[in-house]
């Protein structure tokens, strides 16, 4: 097996895992009822952490909007960035369609004709009437999701202590939540937002945000590009300047 498929598979699992508890943890509370937003934000923090060990062969993306990110600032080779977010994505699509599979029956209980629930696999806006609020939090979250990854990657290989990477970037993902979560579900990351959607998708739930003619799945897929590419050149530009001027 080369390399390449090696890396595309552990960018599968790990994002697979990371949905599986992400979507998981909100079909618990939408469908279960049990839990609320605070079980939401740690398990996605955990659904994180625990995805990046997963996936640590290949750097542990799992997201495209890292990838892109890192692409941008010559961090990652132009060549992988398709493949990676193909990997991510299916792995995001397979991961929803195990946590539908395990919650069919509650699903089809409390939602016969599928027309509310499909919040359980995707992101929906606060504010109805734009998309712009939307895309302006999206950029914002995973500006703070990129510049925070590379900040704190650096400070911890100058330390010596990677191996708490993955446990500090879960907690950032859930103080990212804890503060701007409620505006447009804080996906900051197109596969974790896509792949599950699609599934809801296939399976034909009505109020998907893709085939109903809102448009909504294009801000958590544009926003979190933008934003990640964002705050990784800022970060070059000011932090990672500064560090590389101290060594």
């Amino acid at each position: 097996m080369s390399n390449l498929i090696k890396e595309l598979v552990s960018e599968f699992i790990g994002t697979m895992i990371l949905i599986l508890f992400g979507t998981g943890v909100v079909a618990m509370v939408v469908v279960m009822d049990s839990g609320n937003f605070v079980t939401i934000t740690f398990a996605w923090g955990l659904a994180v952490t625990l995805g990046i060990y997963a996936s640590q062969y290949s750097g542990a993306h799992i997201n495209p909007a890292v990838t892109l990110a890192l692409a941008a600032t010559k961090r990652f080779p132009w060549g992988k960035v398709a493949p990676f977010i193909l990997a991510q994505t299916a792995g995001a699509f397979v991961g929803a369609a195990l946590v539908y599979i395990n919650y069919y029956t509650p699903f089809h209980e409390i939602d016969p004709g599928l027309e509310n629930t499909a919040g359980v696999f995707a992101t929906f806006p606060a504010v109805k009437d734009s998309l712009l609020p939307g895309l302006f939090d999206q950029i914002l979250g995973t500006f703070l999701l990129v510049f925070m990854i590379l900040a704190i990657g650096e400070r911890l290989g100058k330390a010596k202590a990677d191996w708490l990477g993955p446990l500090l970037i879960g907690l950032l993902v859930v103080a990212i939540g804890m503060s701007f979560g409620a505006m447009h579900g804080y996906a900051i990351n197109p596969a974790r937002d896509l792949g599950p959607r699609l599934l809801a998708v296939l399976v034909g739930f009505k109020n998907n945000g893709l085939t109903d003619g809102t448009w909504i799945w294009t801000v958590p897929v544009i926003g979190p590009i933008i934003g990640g590419i964002l705050g990784a050149v800022l970060y070059d530009l000011t932090m990672g300047k500064v560090n590389k001027d101290n060594t």
